[in-house]
């Protein structure tokens, strides 16, 4: 957003960030986003609330709090997304926004080795990188493991069609992480018109009549305040976002009350319909060496060091979520509604409160996932206290329908079905997580209560449509019920897209951004 609307010229555009630079060594190097995970400098480290599906247990869900935010920790995986996804977002009363809509943005934003075509762009600011030639020589066999499973491989999973096995597509250039900051806020600081505040945590939006008119912030312990000539855009992410509308009074008006919030405007949907995907994993001993081997051993860590430093390829410059794709879990699924992920890597003994992944097993293991696509469970975020410094209450509400469970189960046993391939089957020297003891549908469902786990994708707690009751924002992204105010994040999404959420979030920011230029040609 801040490049897009400065790079005319004719507009100034202030950029309020509550982290700081994202001018650190593991915010470039690919693998570096373990050492992220749980970095208070770079990671806001939420908690949920306890989780009552998931065996009462709180989930860590990390968040970027640097400039890119959290495309600057993320795993860098490119997924758009399937074409219905879109086209859904459109038939809930949102014009505009079907895929033949959004398709030009995507192509807009990246510079593919795929492209330019029908389906993929070139030259775009975010670098996609095809690194098919450079993962894990293991992921060739879960490759044919889905073939074995009647699952076509995909040579470019964001292409015409999302249903296949595949490599992952990453957000990388030249070897070095590509995050919104690097893509897109970089090439534009040089420019007279944008200002860019660090370290600037917003307390919450200032309103006049019921109109925005500026934010208020913290920064170094002093309130400050700034005013807007004509728009605030908030995009501070699923969580921060609901967060900083309750502070500011659009939201829950009895929530609001509780905290002795002046009530702006009555918004009841603000913080509501959280959104999420969740995934099982299987670990398993192989009987052939995995990445393990590269990065566990001291030599082995040399040597991937020097790789990186000298030619920035070998692990240090990829993701260990290297494979994947989407597929039917049944045959009665009209579309793919499941996604999987494939790890040449374990890391089991992995020291509590760290991720890891330079340090992994000494044996060799690798690891299996699944999720579906498109849960029906729905949480909700709400502000705790009336202080920006209070991080917000989480509810996931995770497998609250029958038929989210019902997916959670089907997605276990697709697993087990890979691990069963004569390709992966023949590798496998025995299943570490959950176990061959469990086998049972009730074993197999109480290992899900106790392990599945989010994949970090919260979506929709201000979501699109058209009327405040259900909805905080409109088809043009402006909050219902009060003037001059968008929103511009994964927070709007009506509905969880199937896949990462990260491509799809860069292309609401694209067409965001032509919308508010679009209104302000005066």
């Amino acid at each position: 957003m801040a490049n897009r609307l400065s790079a005319c010229g004719r507009f100034s555009v202030l950029l309020l960030e509550a982290g700081g630079s994202d001018q650190r060594l593991w915010l470039k190097v690919p693998i570096g986003y373990g050492m992220s995970f749980y970095n208070p400098s770079v990671n806001w480290m939420y908690q949920t609330e306890p989780d009552p599906q998931l065996n009462h247990r709180s989930a860590y869900w990390p968040r970027g709090k640097v400039l890119g935010g959290s495309s600057a920790i993320n795993a860098m995986v490119f997924m758009r997304g399937q074409a219905r996804d879109f086209d859904d977002w459109a038939n809930l009363g949102n014009p505009g926004w079907s895929y033949q809509d959004v398709l030009p943005y995507f192509k807009k934003l990246e510079d593919s080795p795929h492209g330019p075509s029908q389906s993929r762009g070139v030259n775009g600011p975010l670098h996609v990188c095809d690194v098919s030639t450079q993962v894990h020589p293991l992921c060739e066999q879960f490759l044919k493991a889905g073939e074995e499973l009647g699952i076509k491989r995909n040579a470019d999973i964001n292409g015409d069609s999302q249903e296949g096995v595949c490599i992952h597509q990453i957000t990388t250039r030249n070897g070095i992480r590509e995050s919104a900051s690097s893509a897109y806020l970089k090439p534009a600081l040089s420019r007279s018109n944008l200002k860019v505040i660090t370290h600037a945590l917003v307390s919450r939006v200032l309103f006049e009549n019921q109109k925005a008119v500026g934010i208020e912030f913290l920064q170094d312990g002093i309130q400050l305040s700034i005013r807007a000539s004509r728009e605030v855009i908030l995009s501070a992410g699923s969580i921060n976002t609901p967060q900083i509308l309750q502070l500011s009074g659009v939201g829950p008006g009895q929530l609001l009350q509780k905290f002795n919030i002046p009530l702006v405007v009555d918004s009841p949907a603000v913080g509501q319909n959280l959104q999420d995907h969740l995934c099982i994993d299987y670990m398993y001993r192989a009987k052939v060496p995995t990445l393990n081997k590269q990065l566990g051993s001291m030599w082995g860590q040399i040597y991937s060091g020097l790789q990186y430093i000298t030619k920035r390829q070998g692990p240090l410059s990829l993701s260990i979520n290297q494979g994947g794709g989407f597929c039917k879990s049944t045959n009665q699924s009209e579309h793919p509604d499941l996604q999987l992920y494939f790890s040449p890597l374990s890391y089991l003994k992995a020291t509590p409160g760290k991720r890891e992944l330079t340090a992994p097993d000494a044996f060799p293991g690798f690891l299996l996932s699944a999720q579906p696509c498109r849960p029906e469970s729905r949480g909700s975020i709400h502000i705790q206290s009336n202080k920006p410094q209070d991080a917000p209450q989480i509810y996931p509400n995770s497998l609250s329908t029958a038929a989210d469970k019902d997916a959670m189960l089907i997605a276990a046993q697709w697993l087990r079905k890979l691990a069963a391939t004569p390709s992966l089957g023949s590798i496998i020297d025995h299943e570490i997580l959950p176990g061959p003891q469990v086998q049972s549908i009730d074993q197999m469902m109480a290992d899900i209560y106790e392990r599945a786990s989010t994949v970090y994708h919260p979506v929709s707690t201000c979501r699109m449509g058209t009327h405040i009751d259900h909805a905080v924002v409109d088809s043009q992204l402006r909050a219902h019920g009060v003037l001059s105010l968008r929103v511009v994040d994964a927070s709007v999404f009506p509905t969880l897209t199937s896949g990462n959420t990260n491509a799809p979030t860069l292309m609401v920011a694209e067409k965001a951004a032509d919308m508010v230029l679009a209104d302000h040609q005066d």
